[in-house]
């Protein structure tokens, strides 16, 4: 089966580009978000093809007032992985590892067209592994760059621009995760026992700070890192931590959504610290495909298009499908012989099943 990607020199493996090993589970997505200078507006972007399973869908999700607003797409491949667009939803690769374009034509009372420039070069996080019992759960890389944002976005007619002050952050990710319906007859000795996961991708005016934990139910960390990248750093660039901490971390009453926490990385001379204060409404990742109807790889048929409204002010952010937030954050930054910083960005948190560092 040869498609468009056979032209380019991209090959891993003595196939076709049409055919990803032999994985049901393998993907290859995109990721953005960005939002406003005081943190107002919000939106993000899932995009992600899932070869094995010959399936393609796109999201927009955006966030004005107290209501979340997403777009979901779902088609057929048809085996070509190098067609990027779903329905009203494409993405342009205008600089590789540099700057990105997503838009979203008129669909549902919803559009944009947003350019994702970043800010620095992309930094590669530890490759995440992870089996449960004999099945692997978990096999992918991604890279992540924090990026400015410019472009506009329309809710129902309502038009505004994207530009000053804007940011936020955009990953790829490939590999094995759980996508498409769950298999119908359970493993053995596969179940999982819990999930715990942090990610703080925050702005500041002259620099980015990432951090993200995978730990398993008793708080034992099985993949972490933290970075400090100054603006304009190239491959290898910046401060890289395997021993980060988040700590001081409360949780808000009757959910599993922090309402504060402070990331501490060693530096030269000591420590640095982050200090996160959520505010206003979280996002809720189901979407952009993070679990729900229009979860992940699902198959909606040859195509199929539909707008999704979520009133966050109502909605019961204790339900399982609402564990999985990212909660726009102001953050404060402190590092031995500097001056305080003061930035935003996204505290990202899904607990699922027990955690006993919290009580869960």
């Amino acid at each position: 089966m040869l498609t468009r990607g056979d032209d380019y020199p991209i090959h891993q493996t003595p196939e076709p580009i049409a055919y990803a090993g032999s994985d049901r589970n393998f993907y290859d997505r995109y990721f953005f978000n960005g939002y406003s200078p005081d943190g107002s507006e919000f939106v993000a972007v899932a995009f992600g093809v899932y070869p094995a399973l010959n399936v393609a869908d796109a999201h927009v999700s955006i966030i004005r007032g107290n209501v979340q607003r997403c777009l979901h797409a779902s088609r057929v491949l048809g085996m070509e992985r190098m067609e990027l667009s779903v329905g009203p939803v494409r993405i342009e690769v205008i600089e590789p590892l540099q700057k990105l374009k997503v838009i979203l034509a008129r669909a549902e009372g919803l559009a944009c067209e947003l350019t994702f420039e970043g800010r620095a070069f992309p930094i590669e996080e530890p490759r995440f592994t992870r089996r449960n019992g004999p099945r692997m759960f978990m096999d992918y890389t991604r890279l992540t760059q924090n990026v400015r944002v410019s472009g506009w976005i329309e809710v129902d007619g309502e038009r505004s621009p994207v530009g000053a002050g804007w940011t936020g952050t955009r990953d790829r990710s490939w590999g094995i995760r759980p996508v498409g319906a769950p298999d119908a007859q359970p493993t053995p000795g596969g179940g999982l026992a819990g999930f715990f996961w942090q990610w703080t991708p925050i702005n500041f005016d002259d620099r980015s700070v990432f951090f993200h934990v995978n730990a398993d139910p008793d708080g034992k960390a099985w993949n972490t890192r933290a970075v400090i990248l100054p603006d304009g750093a190239k491959a290898e660039g910046g401060v890289h931590s395997d021993r980060p901490r988040m700590e001081d971390v409360t949780l808000r009453q009757g959910t599993r959504h922090a309402e504060r926490g402070t990331l501490r990385i060693p530096v030269e001379g000591g420590e640095a610290e982050v200090r996160l204060e959520p505010m206003g409404y979280p996002f809720l990742m189901r979407g952009i495909g993070y679990g729900g109807e229009w979860r992940h790889g699902a198959l909606k048929g040859e195509l199929a298009v539909g707008r999704e409204d979520i009133d966050l002010a109502s909605v019961d952010m204790a339900a399982p499908e609402n564990w999985h937030i990212q909660a726009i954050s102001h953050a404060t930054l402190t590092a031995p012989g500097e001056p305080e910083r003061r930035g935003i960005g996204v505290f990202e948190q899904l607990i699922a099943g027990p955690y006993k560092p919290y009580g869960l």
